[in-house]
């Protein structure tokens, strides 16, 4: 890789050692992917959660910030697995609590910002058309590569931290123009009115095509999709397919004038074969849950008018950040989704739960319902059966206990 006087200063150790070590293993990375160079990043997001990280993690981490590491931009953290709040009452293990907030206490003496989000690009931080960043969830990254035209790729934990130490992260994949080009057409002919819809769709698309660097043209909608509905197209996108990027005519600032020549068409046919897919398994409707991505305030205040006056008969559970929850309860929304029985976690995502596995046992739960089609892949491997079903759907789930 081509160094900068900089740079080499950094790999001499003239900056400290953990920016000598982040940087010699950034170029471990670089030299692995074919970079030619780096690049300078503005704003980086990261993992940090015990469940993910695990005791090495933690170690790695103290003795990071033990080194003297310390952010050279801003820096904020994904979900975590435990809500200090409910963690008794589901049953997590104590020794695990305790480790998460040092774990916390570690990343803030590092001056990560511990925002504790899946959703930073709708409530923290959006990065700009050409931005190059280094962000680590993979329904954040795409995000910023289509809808805000900035440059990212899935960044490891060790591979973000070490571009917020240093302030830069190696030139390859989507920080190139070669690799953001749209490279299959979809036309989308269905109505796509919920947001498990557009999940539906990214579950489709990525199925058809396994590869990170495949950029689908979304194209023949009829109307300008939400923030919301962009945001579990492309969660949905990076769950099934591996998915970085997609274009979508008319909306997303990089889309092209002409279309690729492989063309996939979407309709309301394969949007109900989708829903039509999924086993009911013991017919339990005992679990629904809202998360993964966490829910914006928008999506809050549509969960209120449905769960209005109503009662949850098993278990249902919303995940948010604590910027949506705090305007929730503002606006009454929060109050109203918990007056129906149901559990609002903040700052965590479901799937990555602490002690999830022995949760579900303890409490019985065979099916998983969602809105979301990315928690309906990716929580499997806690063995649930997962079914997909629209959002109003899902709080009759919930409130009947009856799946269909």
């Amino acid at each position: 890789m081509e160094l900068t006087s900089e740079e080499r200063a950094i790999l001499a150790g003239e900056r400290g050692e953990a920016q000598r070590r982040a940087l010699a293993y950034q170029v471990e990375v670089g030299r692995f992917w074919g970079a030619k160079r780096f690049v300078p990043v503005s704003n980086v997001h990261m993992m940090g959660d015990i469940e993910v990280m695990g005791d090495g993690g933690l170690a790695w981490l103290k003795e990071e910030a033990d080194l003297g590491a310390r952010c050279q931009v801003a820096t904020t953290t994904n979900a975590r697995c435990i809500d200090f709040a409910h963690c008794d009452r589901l049953g997590q293990d104590a020794g695990e609590v305790a480790k998460e907030r040092e774990l916390i206490a570690t990343l803030r003496r590092m001056d990560v910002v511990t925002t504790d989000t899946c959703i930073n690009y709708q409530t923290v931080y959006q990065p700009h058309l050409g931005e190059h960043v280094a962000w680590g969830d993979t329904g954040t990254v795409i995000y910023a590569n289509s809808v805000f035209g900035a440059r990212s790729n899935f960044e490891s934990g060790p591979a973000a931290l070490a571009a917020a130490l240093t302030g830069r992260t190696p030139e390859y994949g989507f920080h190139l123009d070669e690799h953001r080009r749209g490279t299959f057409a979809v036309q989308l002919k269905a109505k796509l009115e919920d947001l498990a819809d557009w999940g539906a769709v990214g579950k489709l698309v990525g199925e058809l095509h396994q590869d990170y660097f495949a950029v689908p043209v979304f194209h023949g909608f009829r109307r300008t999709p939400t923030a919301d509905e962009l945001k579990h197209l492309g969660a949905a996108l990076a769950s099934y397919g591996s998915m970085g990027m997609f274009h979508f005519v008319g909306v997303t600032p990089e889309a092209p004038s002409q279309l690729p020549p492989e063309k996939i068409v979407i309709g309301e046919k394969e949007i109900a074969a989708v829903y039509a897919g999924y086993g009911l398994g013991d017919g339990d409707g005992g679990l629904v849950v809202f998360s993964g991505p966490q829910q914006s305030l928008f999506e809050m205040k549509t969960l209120a008018g449905l769960f209005q006056g109503r009662k949850v008969q098993g278990h249902c559970f919303v995940t948010t950040n604590g910027a949506v929850l705090a305007q929730s309860r503002d606006l009454g929304y929060a109050q109203t989704i918990e007056a129906a029985g149901v559990s609002i976690l903040q700052g965590v995502c479901f799937y990555i739960l602490q002690n999830l596995s022995p949760m579900r046992e303890k409490n019985g739960w065979t099916n998983m319902v969602s809105n979301s089609a990315k928690i309906v892949n990716i929580i499997g491997a806690h063995r649930f059966n997962t079914i997909l079903r629209r959002t109003a759907d899902c709080v009759e789930i919930a409130c009947t206990g009856k799946l269909k």
